[in-house]
C-alpha cells in the first residue's frame, strides 16, 4: 500500500486552457478515494495521469514517497480497472487474470495460488474456463477487478468500473467494492460523474469543476459543508434547489423570495454571521428537498406551488415544481451581473425546485399545494463569487466530528471489524494472497 500526492499537476492537450488546472491532492495510504464531477471536469484525465496514460504538463505524482511522473505505466506498480472492462475475448477467466503475472515471470504454482484465492473471494471460481462473451456484465466486471487483485498493486485506479452495470446489479456491485476494499486495504483511487457511487463508496470525496479541485472531504462534508455553490448543487439527489433572492431590513431580516417575505428568527440570522453584510443585498438561498414539508406548518414561511411531477419512490414522494423567479445581483448598486450557479447547465437545472413528502400522499400533476419551507435548513451563498455563508458553528459540525472520529465509516453502516471474524474464508484469502509480502 501507498499514499498517492498530486503536486500542482496541470494538464493542456492544446491552447492554453487547462484540462487539469492546478490540482493539489493527497490520497492516504489504504483509502477510498472517489473523484466526481461531471462529464468532461477532468477527473478521468486526472485518473490517467496517476496511471501515466496521459503526460503531466507541470507538477509532479508521487507514488510510495517515489516520483512517478516520467515513469511508464508498468513502473508504477498500479493496476487500473476500465469502464468497458477491456478483457481479452480469445482468453478465459483464467487467462484474463493470469496474464499480467505472466509477463512478471512470477511462478506458475504462485500464479495459479493467487488466482485461485482471488477467484474463490470474488466467486469466480466456477467460471475460471469461460471466456467473456460467456459471461454477464457483472460477472465481466468481477474479471476486471479480480485482474486487478491478483496483481497485488501499491494503488488501484478505477475509471467508472459500474457505468455498463443495470441499476441493481451496480448495487450489488458498490457493496462488493466496499468488502473488497476492507479486504486488501489497497489505496484506491475511483474516478465517477455518479454521485450517488462517490458517496456510499469513499471514504473521502474530491470534487472536480472545469479541470479545478473544489473540495474535498468525506461524504457527509460535502452534503452538510459544501464551500461553494458547485458542490452544494452537485452533492445530494435530488440537488438542492437555488435562487437569488434579496434580504430584506428587518429585525430580523427577511428573505425577499418570488414575491413572497420569509422572516429570518433571531436564532437563524445569528446562524450564519456574515449575514449581516448582506442586509439590502441580493443573497443566494440554498433549500434541499428536505427542507420542504407538506402540509405546511400553521406558523412560518410558506411557499404555494403546482405540481409539475410527481416521482414516487414508495416510502417517501418527491414533487417537482417551478422555481420562483429569481432576483439578478446586478440589481445591487455597483455589483456585477450574476453569473450561472451551477455552471453551464445552470439554466435547466435551476428551472425545477424539488419537494421530498411522505410517499403516503397522493398526489398529481397540476394539483396546487402549500408547502412549509424550514429556514433552520438553508444554506447562503455570496452571489457573485458562488462560496457559501459559513455558519457559526452547529449541530451540523458536531455531527461531522462525531463521525470523523468513528474507527471506521462503513463499521457503523453495520459491516463488523475485522472482517475476517465474520467472514472466515474472506481472512484466508487474505493471507494467502499478502503470504508473499507478509
Amino acid at each position: 500500500m501507498a499514499e498517492v500526492r498530486l503536486d500542482h499537476v496541470t494538464k493542456v492537450f492544446s491552447g492554453d486552457t487547462p484540462v487539469v488546472d492546478d490540482v493539489c491532492l493527497e490520497v492516504r495510504d489504504g483509502e477510498f478515494l472517489v473523484l466526481v464531477g461531471p462529464s468532461g471536469c477532468g477527473k478521468s484525465t486526472i485518473l490517467r495521469m496517476i496511471a501515466g496514460l496521459e503526460d503531466v504538463t507541470s507538477g509532479r505524482i508521487v507514488i510510495g514517497g517515489r516520483d512517478v511522473t516520467s515513469l511508464a505505466p508498468k513502473e508504477r506498480d498500479i493496476a487500473m480497472v476500465f469502464q468497458n472492462y477491456a478483457l481479452y475475448p480469445h482468453m478465459d477467466v483464467r487467462g484474463n487474470m493470469t496474464f499480467a503475472l505472466k509477463l512478471r515471470k512470477v511462478p506458475h504454482e504462485k500464479r495459479e495460488e493467487r488466482v485461485l484465492a482471488t477467484a474463490r473471494t470474488l466467486e469466480l471460481d466456477d467460471l475460471l474456463a469461460r471466456k467473456p462473451k460467456a459471461l454477464s456484465g457483472g460477472q465481466r466486471q468481477r474479471v476486471a477487478m479480480g485482474r486487478a487483485i491478483v496483481r497485488d498493486p501499491q494503488v488501484f485506479l478505477m475509471d467508472e468500473p459500474l457505468s455498463n452495470l443495470d441499476a441493481k446489479l451496480r448495487v450489488s456491485m458498490r457493496a462488493e467494492l466496499i468488502r473488497l476494499h476492507h479486504l486488501y486495504r489497497t489505496t484506491t483511487v475511483y474516478v465517477t460523474h455518479d454521485q450517488i457511487e462517490a458517496m456510499t463508496l469513499g471514504d473521502r470525496i474530491a470534487v472536480v469543476d472545469r479541470g479545478r479541485l473544489q473540495q474535498v472531504g468525506t461524504p457527509h462534508e460535502l452534503y452538510e459543508q459544501p464551500v461553494n455553490v458547485f458542490v452544494a448543487g452537485f452533492m445530494g439527489s435530488p440537488s438542492m434547489s437555488m435562487v437569488r433572492c434579496r434580504l430584506l431590513p428587518g429585525d430580523p431580516p427577511a428573505l425577499a423570495v418570488g414575491g413572497q417575505r420569509w422572516p429570518l428568527t433571531d436564532a437563524q440570522f445569528a446562524r450564519v454571521p456574515s449575514l449581516a453584510g448582506y442586509v439590502g443585498r441580493t443573497i443566494v438561498l440554498g433549500l434541499r428537498p428536505p427542507a420542504f414539508t407538506l402540509p405546511a406548518p400553521p406558523d412560518g414561511p410558506t411557499l404555494s406551488v403546482t405540481v409539475t411531477a410527481v416521482e414516487a419512490l414508495g416510502h417517501q414522494t418527491y414533487l417537482l415544481f417551478d422555481a420562483p423567479a429569481h432576483e439578478d445581483a446586478a440589481a445591487d448598486e455597483g455589483a456585477p451581473a450574476a453569473t450561472p450557479l451551477s455552471g453551464e447547465t445552470d439554466e435547466e437545472t435551476a428551472r425545477f425546485w424539488t419537494a421530498r413528502v411522505d410517499g403516503r400522499l397522493t398526489m398529481a400533476l397540476g394539483d396546487r399545494i402549500t408547502l412549509g419551507v424550514d429556514l433552520d435548513q438553508a444554506y447562503f451563498f455570496d452571489p457573485t463569487s458562488h462560496e457559501t455563508l459559513r455558519p457559526a458553528r452547529t449541530v451540523r459540525d458536531h455531527d461531522v466530528q462525531a463521525a470523523q472520529e468513528l474507527p471506521d465509516r462503513r463499521s457503523a453502516a453495520g459491516i463488523g471489524h475485522p472482517l475476517g471474524e465474520r467472514v472466515p474464508a474472506l481472512a484466508a484469502t487474505a493471507r494467502s494472497h499478502h503470504e508473499e509480502t507478509g
